[in-house]
């Protein structure tokens, strides 16, 4: 038996009344939809009402919109259900993770290196209350991964850092805002993502640290948040042999994701943990979770390993007809489907859905422009100023001043879409500040036909800014620099360091001194938006100090990287 009296939990007998009636009151074919947790977007209200009337979802998650769109749709919903939905996004930066008019506190990385967990409180204040205020009751949020492999190609900037205690205070302060909202936390990625170089999206990755090195690191994190209460944990599609062959002796040589793993979910999770709460898949259209074992077993094999929930599908009436046939074929269990359905409902009972009305669950355009919004901005400018990190400058090139480098070459590394964005801000900030800005723009034929000299281009500039605009992404296996280059001809590689005083700021990955060494002055920003790049224009320019600590190794382990 579940206790649903003990944490997470810790319903009064009313609660625990409403989660049994309303399981009694529940077709089959209702039990089996409240396992789902499907997708939506703002301003679809004919679509997203169809959808939940053919199959009533446990919950949502909405991709970022418009606050009032969202609002409106989250409102529709929640009118037009029989139980109140879990409404979730991906609230890891800041209110802008569901609304685009929210704000955006930066990346978990920024905020680490400003070296005070008050201001990871801060990323969840804001973020959560400005979800509430959109309807916003589940935050897939905080990320409590832990950065240890540089060459990662999917944690980096999401997480606080490659320190486990550092990890864990921002993981508490982010949870203790998220409790003060109302607002559920989901702490991701169960094992734990961050040790090898590989993207769940597109395969099964692999924690392979042993038992001991969990404990100590991940083990100790989540372990901390369970203890302080955390109602939700993500499972990834994260293999962890050195677990899963212990608590098994017969596991087999394969790599198993979490998802589909009861050692993990049960024996680890569960029992030596002792979580009590509730379980959710991550998203289970990544071909981690894919390529293990046929869609249709793997569906309700993922709730009877000992998941609660099942995030995403790739067509929700065939992946319903998997799990209303594995139950059928007793793939799951009427135990661990009983199981799911209660630990869903009283996550819901938890959070006081069932009390409330639907207003009263979207509170509103009232809730909204009632937010400290103007509080949340100067938050957010506090992180940026505290966390930009001076990873070196053995050049002795800062403070830059139109004094002494007139002349700037500006060149925008990366092929994010805020480019143009970026680089704007970038040059009407830097002639705001008295400088002389060229935009480099690569043209292959005139590098290959009409290449520069040495002494033209050290004649044409006296500084040279790059900006790294490389941010981490899904499917995207590398975040290294890509040169805009032709045989090493064009300006478009850093040939002229030894030439031309150059500088280097990335706007996301730390870690792209690697690529660059022989620019010797080099920050960390970890965060792209205006607000951070004005601040570090500040700091370039000696108007402040850079304070920011690197919560990673920037040196990527290379002593030679610091020269």
């Amino acid at each position: 038996m579940i206790d649903l009296t003990a944490k997470p939990f810790y319903l009064d007998q009313e609660g625990i009344d409403w989660v049994e009636k309303t399981k009694k009151a529940m077709t089959f074919e209702e039990k089996i939809a409240q396992l789902f947790i499907g997708s939506c977007a703002a301003g679809e209200n004919e679509q997203v009402k169809a959808d939940i009337l053919r199959h009533p979802y446990g919950g949502l998650m909405f991709r970022p919109g418009n606050s009032r769109e969202i609002i409106d749709t989250a409102r529709f919903i929640q009118q037009n259900v029989k139980i109140p939905m879990l409404l979730a996004a991906n609230l890891e930066a800041g209110g802008d993770g569901i609304a685009q008019d929210g704000t955006n506190i930066g990346n978990q990385m920024l905020v680490a290196a400003t070296g005070d967990p008050e201001n990871a409180y801060r990323l969840g204040k804001v973020a959560c209350s400005e979800g509430m205020a959109c309807g916003i009751n589940w935050a897939f949020a905080p990320v409590v991964d832990i950065d240890i492999n540089w060459r990662n190609p999917i944690t980096n900037v999401r997480t606080y850092g490659s320190d486990a205690d550092r990890v864990l205070a921002c993981g508490l302060a982010y949870k203790r805002a998220a409790d003060e909202e109302g607002t559920a936390v989901s702490i991701k990625h169960f094992p734990g993502d961050g040790v090898d170089e590989v993207d769940q999206h597109l395969l099964t990755s692999v924690n392979s640290l042993s038992c001991e090195e969990w404990d100590a690191t991940y083990g100790k994190v989540y372990g901390g948040l369970i203890d302080d209460g955390a109602l939700t944990v993500m499972v990834g599609h994260i293999a962890m042999p050195a677990y899963q062959k212990a608590l098994n002796p017969d596991f087999p040589d394969a790599l198993v994701p979490a998802t589909q793993s009861p050692e993990l979910l049960q024996g680890l999770l569960r029992g030596k943990l002792g979580f009590n709460g509730l379980i959710c898949t991550d998203s289970t259209i990544m071909a981690g979770f894919c390529v293990g074992m046929p869609r249709a077993r793997a569906v309700p094999y993922s709730i009877e390993a000992g998941c609660d929930t099942f995030l995403f599908s790739k067509n929700i009436d065939e992946d319903f007809g998997y799990m209303v046939k594995g139950y059928e074929e007793g793939i799951l269990s009427e135990k661990r489907l009983d199981e799911a359905l209660t630990r869903i409902l009283a996550t819901k009972a938890a959070l006081g859905l069932h009390k409330k009305t639907p207003e009263e669950l979207v509170p509103g355009e009232e809730r909204w422009n009632a937010l400290p919004h103007d509080t949340y901005a100067a938050w957010a400018d506090g992180v940026a100023r505290d966390g930009i990190t001076l990873v070196k400058d053995t050049a002795h090139l800062l403070p830059i001043s139109p004094e002494k480098t007139k002349r700037v070459l500006l060149e925008i590394v990366g092929e994010n879409m805020t480019n143009e964005l970026v680089k704007n801000v970038w040059k009407s900030a830097l002639e705001a500040e008295g400088f002389a800005v060229s935009v480099f723009k690569f043209d292959l034929m005139s590098a290959f036909s009409q290449p520069k000299g040495t002494a033209a281009f050290a004649e044409n500039y006296d500084l040279v800014v790059f900006v790294g605009n490389i941010e981490n992404t899904s499917c995207q296996v590398c975040n290294r620099i890509k040169w805009d280059s032709v045989y090493g001809l064009g300006d478009g590689i850093p040939w002229f360091t030894a030439e031309v005083p150059t500088l280097f700021v990335s706007l996301a990955n730390p870690y792209h001194l690697l690529d660059v060494p022989q620019i010797h002055t080099y920050v960390n920003c970890y965060s792209g938006g205006e607000r951070v790049i004005r601040r570090c224009i500040d700091k370039l320019t000696g108007k402040e100090a850079f304070t920011g600590v690197s919560p990673v190794d920037p040196f990527c382990g290379k002593p030679y990287l610091k020269y």
